[in-house]
Protein backbone atom coordinates (compact mmCIF):
# COMPACT_ATOMS: atom_id res chain seq x y z
CA UNK A 1 0.00 0.00 0.00
CA UNK A 2 1.38 3.43 -0.88
CA UNK A 3 2.24 6.05 1.74
CA UNK A 4 -0.42 8.38 0.33
CA UNK A 5 -3.23 5.82 0.49
CA UNK A 6 -2.29 4.59 3.98
CA UNK A 7 -2.18 8.15 5.31
CA UNK A 8 -5.49 8.98 3.67
CA UNK A 9 -7.04 6.02 5.50
CA UNK A 10 -5.57 7.27 8.80
CA UNK A 11 -8.02 10.18 8.72
CA UNK A 12 -11.71 9.49 9.23
CA UNK A 13 -13.97 10.46 6.33
CA UNK A 14 -15.31 13.37 8.38
CA UNK A 15 -11.85 14.69 9.17
CA UNK A 16 -10.68 14.27 5.59
CA UNK A 17 -13.71 16.31 4.51
CA UNK A 18 -12.85 18.97 7.08
CA UNK A 19 -9.27 19.12 5.82
CA UNK A 20 -10.55 19.57 2.26
CA UNK A 21 -12.71 22.45 3.46
CA UNK A 22 -9.75 24.00 5.27
CA UNK A 23 -7.50 23.82 2.21
CA UNK A 24 -10.20 25.31 -0.01
CA UNK A 25 -10.52 28.26 2.36
CA UNK A 26 -6.81 28.78 2.96
CA UNK A 27 -5.51 28.44 -0.59
CA UNK A 28 -8.27 30.25 -2.48
CA UNK A 29 -9.04 33.46 -0.54
CA UNK A 30 -9.68 35.76 -3.55
CA UNK A 31 -9.97 38.92 -1.43
CA UNK A 32 -8.32 41.26 -3.92
CA UNK A 33 -10.58 39.96 -6.71
CA UNK A 34 -13.69 40.57 -4.60
CA UNK A 35 -12.63 44.12 -3.80
CA UNK A 36 -11.81 44.76 -7.45
CA UNK A 37 -15.24 43.50 -8.53
CA UNK A 38 -16.92 45.71 -5.94
CA UNK A 39 -15.18 49.00 -6.78
CA UNK A 40 -14.95 48.28 -10.52
CA UNK A 41 -11.25 49.09 -10.81
CA UNK A 42 -8.25 46.76 -10.48
CA UNK A 43 -6.94 47.07 -6.94
CA UNK A 44 -3.37 47.51 -8.23
CA UNK A 45 -4.39 50.72 -9.99
CA UNK A 46 -6.08 52.04 -6.86
CA UNK A 47 -3.00 51.26 -4.77
CA UNK A 48 -0.87 53.34 -7.14
CA UNK A 49 -3.13 56.32 -6.37
CA UNK A 50 -2.53 56.20 -2.62
CA UNK A 51 -0.51 59.09 -1.11
CA UNK A 52 3.24 58.89 -1.66
CA UNK A 53 3.93 58.54 2.07
CA UNK A 54 1.46 55.68 2.50
CA UNK A 55 4.11 52.95 2.53
CA UNK A 56 5.86 54.74 5.40
CA UNK A 57 2.65 54.88 7.42
CA UNK A 58 1.27 51.40 6.80
CA UNK A 59 3.66 49.60 9.14
CA UNK A 60 2.88 51.90 12.05
CA UNK A 61 -0.87 51.86 11.41
CA UNK A 62 -1.16 48.07 11.20
CA UNK A 63 1.20 47.42 14.11
CA UNK A 64 -0.78 49.78 16.34
CA UNK A 65 -4.08 48.22 15.25
CA UNK A 66 -2.84 44.70 16.07
CA UNK A 67 -1.47 45.75 19.47
CA UNK A 68 -4.73 47.43 20.46
CA UNK A 69 -6.79 44.53 19.10
CA UNK A 70 -4.84 41.95 21.11
CA UNK A 71 -5.38 43.91 24.31
CA UNK A 72 -9.07 44.57 23.69
CA UNK A 73 -10.11 41.25 22.15
CA UNK A 74 -8.09 38.17 23.09
CA UNK A 75 -7.33 39.07 26.66
CA UNK A 76 -10.95 39.77 27.58
CA UNK A 77 -12.60 36.64 26.12
CA UNK A 78 -13.99 33.86 28.30
CA UNK A 79 -12.27 30.49 27.98
CA UNK A 80 -15.09 28.28 26.66
CA UNK A 81 -13.69 25.76 24.11
CA UNK A 82 -16.34 24.34 21.78
CA UNK A 83 -18.69 27.32 22.08
CA UNK A 84 -20.28 28.24 18.75
CA UNK A 85 -18.85 31.39 17.19
CA UNK A 86 -20.98 34.53 16.77
CA UNK A 87 -19.85 35.44 13.25
CA UNK A 88 -22.90 37.51 12.28
CA UNK A 89 -22.52 39.96 15.17
CA UNK A 90 -18.89 40.53 14.37
CA UNK A 91 -19.82 41.21 10.73
CA UNK A 92 -22.40 43.78 11.82
CA UNK A 93 -19.81 45.51 13.98
CA UNK A 94 -17.24 45.48 11.19
CA UNK A 95 -19.77 46.89 8.73
CA UNK A 96 -20.55 49.73 11.12
CA UNK A 97 -16.91 50.68 11.59
CA UNK A 98 -16.38 50.33 7.84
CA UNK A 99 -19.21 52.79 7.21
CA UNK A 100 -17.30 55.37 9.23
CA UNK A 101 -14.12 54.64 7.27
CA UNK A 102 -15.97 54.83 3.97
CA UNK A 103 -17.59 58.15 4.84
CA UNK A 104 -14.38 59.87 5.95
CA UNK A 105 -12.07 58.02 3.55
CA UNK A 106 -8.43 57.16 4.08
CA UNK A 107 -7.98 59.92 6.66
CA UNK A 108 -10.06 57.92 9.15
CA UNK A 109 -8.15 54.66 8.71
CA UNK A 110 -5.90 55.13 11.75
CA UNK A 111 -9.03 55.56 13.89
CA UNK A 112 -11.25 52.96 12.24
CA UNK A 113 -8.66 50.20 11.74
CA UNK A 114 -8.03 49.39 15.44
CA UNK A 115 -11.80 49.04 15.90
CA UNK A 116 -12.35 46.77 12.91
CA UNK A 117 -9.19 44.76 13.67
CA UNK A 118 -10.39 44.21 17.25
CA UNK A 119 -13.72 42.94 15.94
CA UNK A 120 -11.98 40.66 13.45
CA UNK A 121 -9.60 39.31 16.10
CA UNK A 122 -12.47 38.67 18.50
CA UNK A 123 -14.24 36.74 15.74
CA UNK A 124 -11.02 34.80 15.08
CA UNK A 125 -10.84 33.95 18.79
CA UNK A 126 -14.47 32.83 18.68
CA UNK A 127 -13.69 30.47 15.79
CA UNK A 128 -10.63 29.15 17.64
CA UNK A 129 -12.83 28.29 20.64
CA UNK A 130 -15.37 26.63 18.36
CA UNK A 131 -12.60 24.35 17.07
CA UNK A 132 -11.67 23.31 20.60
CA UNK A 133 -8.90 25.80 21.40
CA UNK A 134 -8.44 27.26 24.88
CA UNK A 135 -8.36 31.03 24.45
CA UNK A 136 -6.57 31.40 27.80
CA UNK A 137 -3.63 29.50 26.31
CA UNK A 138 -0.97 31.96 25.16
CA UNK A 139 0.01 29.75 22.21
CA UNK A 140 -3.61 29.91 21.03
CA UNK A 141 -3.52 33.70 21.26
CA UNK A 142 -0.43 33.76 19.05
CA UNK A 143 -2.18 31.39 16.62
CA UNK A 144 -5.10 33.83 16.46
CA UNK A 145 -2.76 36.67 15.55
CA UNK A 146 -1.16 34.45 12.88
CA UNK A 147 -4.46 34.51 10.98
CA UNK A 148 -3.74 38.09 9.93
CA UNK A 149 -0.70 36.82 8.03
CA UNK A 150 -2.73 34.30 5.99
CA UNK A 151 -4.28 34.67 2.57
CA UNK A 152 -2.46 37.83 1.58
CA UNK A 153 0.88 37.48 -0.15
CA UNK A 154 3.52 40.12 0.43
CA UNK A 155 5.47 41.64 -2.43
CA UNK A 156 8.49 39.55 -1.41
CA UNK A 157 6.69 36.22 -1.76
CA UNK A 158 7.27 33.88 -4.65
CA UNK A 159 4.91 31.12 -5.69
CA UNK A 160 6.62 28.54 -3.50
CA UNK A 161 6.43 30.68 -0.38
CA UNK A 162 2.80 31.79 -0.43
CA UNK A 163 0.94 28.60 0.58
CA UNK A 164 -0.55 28.08 4.03
CA UNK A 165 2.17 25.81 5.39
CA UNK A 166 4.89 27.95 3.82
CA UNK A 167 3.55 30.97 5.71
CA UNK A 168 3.40 28.98 8.95
CA UNK A 169 7.00 27.88 8.42
CA UNK A 170 8.02 31.49 7.83
CA UNK A 171 6.29 32.51 11.08
CA UNK A 172 7.58 29.53 13.08
CA UNK A 173 10.72 31.07 14.56
CA UNK A 174 9.09 34.36 15.58
CA UNK A 175 6.13 32.46 17.03
CA UNK A 176 8.36 30.03 18.97
CA UNK A 177 10.43 32.88 20.43
CA UNK A 178 7.30 34.81 21.41
CA UNK A 179 5.74 31.73 23.04
CA UNK A 180 8.90 30.98 25.01
CA UNK A 181 9.10 34.57 26.21
CA UNK A 182 5.46 34.60 27.32
CA UNK A 183 5.92 31.27 29.12
CA UNK A 184 8.81 32.72 31.14
CA UNK A 185 7.72 36.32 31.62
CA UNK A 186 4.03 36.48 30.80
CA UNK A 187 2.67 39.46 28.91
CA UNK A 188 3.91 42.05 31.38
CA UNK A 189 6.83 42.94 29.11
CA UNK A 190 4.86 43.54 25.95
CA UNK A 191 7.62 45.66 24.43
CA UNK A 192 10.13 42.81 24.64
CA UNK A 193 12.10 42.47 21.38
CA UNK A 194 10.83 38.96 20.62
CA UNK A 195 7.20 40.05 20.95
CA UNK A 196 7.82 43.17 18.88
CA UNK A 197 9.48 41.01 16.22
CA UNK A 198 6.51 38.62 16.13
CA UNK A 199 4.00 41.47 15.79
CA UNK A 200 6.13 43.15 13.13
CA UNK A 201 6.16 40.02 10.96
CA UNK A 202 2.38 39.72 11.28
CA UNK A 203 1.86 43.43 10.64
CA UNK A 204 3.98 43.31 7.47
CA UNK A 205 1.72 40.70 5.89
CA UNK A 206 -1.47 42.18 7.31
CA UNK A 207 -0.41 45.51 5.83
CA UNK A 208 -0.71 44.08 2.29
CA UNK A 209 -4.43 43.57 2.82
CA UNK A 210 -4.88 46.85 4.69
CA UNK A 211 -3.32 48.63 1.71
CA UNK A 212 -5.99 47.03 -0.49
CA UNK A 213 -8.67 48.14 1.97
CA UNK A 214 -7.31 51.70 2.12
CA UNK A 215 -7.09 51.92 -1.66
CA UNK A 216 -10.71 50.84 -2.06
CA UNK A 217 -11.99 53.19 0.63
CA UNK A 218 -10.05 56.07 -0.91
CA UNK A 219 -12.30 55.93 -3.99
CA UNK A 220 -14.28 59.22 -3.76
CA UNK A 221 -17.64 57.65 -4.53
CA UNK A 222 -17.32 54.72 -2.14
CA UNK A 223 -19.12 56.41 0.76
CA UNK A 224 -20.38 54.90 3.99
CA UNK A 225 -22.33 52.09 2.33
CA UNK A 226 -19.31 51.04 0.31
CA UNK A 227 -17.06 51.23 3.34
CA UNK A 228 -19.42 48.94 5.24
CA UNK A 229 -19.44 46.45 2.35
CA UNK A 230 -15.63 46.43 2.11
CA UNK A 231 -15.23 45.82 5.83
CA UNK A 232 -17.73 42.97 5.61
CA UNK A 233 -15.60 41.43 2.84
CA UNK A 234 -12.55 41.70 5.08
CA UNK A 235 -14.41 40.16 8.00
CA UNK A 236 -15.55 37.28 5.75
CA UNK A 237 -11.98 36.82 4.56
CA UNK A 238 -10.43 36.56 8.01
CA UNK A 239 -13.25 34.38 9.30
CA UNK A 240 -12.53 31.99 6.42
CA UNK A 241 -8.78 32.08 7.14
CA UNK A 242 -9.47 31.45 10.84
CA UNK A 243 -11.81 28.55 10.14
CA UNK A 244 -9.27 26.86 7.87
CA UNK A 245 -6.36 27.55 10.24
CA UNK A 246 -8.07 26.19 13.34
CA UNK A 247 -9.50 23.16 11.56
CA UNK A 248 -5.94 22.27 10.57
CA UNK A 249 -4.71 22.84 14.13
CA UNK A 250 -7.54 20.70 15.54
CA UNK A 251 -6.63 17.84 13.19
CA UNK A 252 -2.93 18.25 14.05
CA UNK A 253 -3.76 17.79 17.72
CA UNK A 254 -5.40 14.47 16.89
CA UNK A 255 -3.18 13.11 14.11
CA UNK A 256 0.10 15.00 14.43
CA UNK A 257 1.49 17.86 12.36
CA UNK A 258 3.50 15.78 9.91
CA UNK A 259 0.58 13.57 8.86
CA UNK A 260 -1.82 16.47 8.40
CA UNK A 261 0.73 18.54 6.45
CA UNK A 262 1.43 15.60 4.14
CA UNK A 263 -2.25 14.86 3.59
CA UNK A 264 -2.98 18.56 3.02
CA UNK A 265 -0.44 18.67 0.20
CA UNK A 266 -1.98 15.56 -1.40
CA UNK A 267 -5.38 17.25 -1.68
CA UNK A 268 -6.21 19.17 -4.87
CA UNK A 269 -6.04 22.95 -4.54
Amino acid sequence: MSLASSETQALSSQHLSELKTAKSLLENPGLAAKVTDFVGTPIEILIEKLPEDWNKKIGSVTHTALDKAADAALYSMKDMPGEESSNIWHKIGAATSGAVGGFFGIAALSIELPVSTTLMLRSIGDIAREQGESISNDETKLACLQVFALGGNSKDDDGAESGYFAVRAMLARATKEAAEHIAKHGLAQEAAPVLVRFMTVIAERFGVQITQKAAAQAVPAIGAVGGAAINTMFMDHFQDMAKGHFIVRKLERQYGQELIRHQYHLLPS
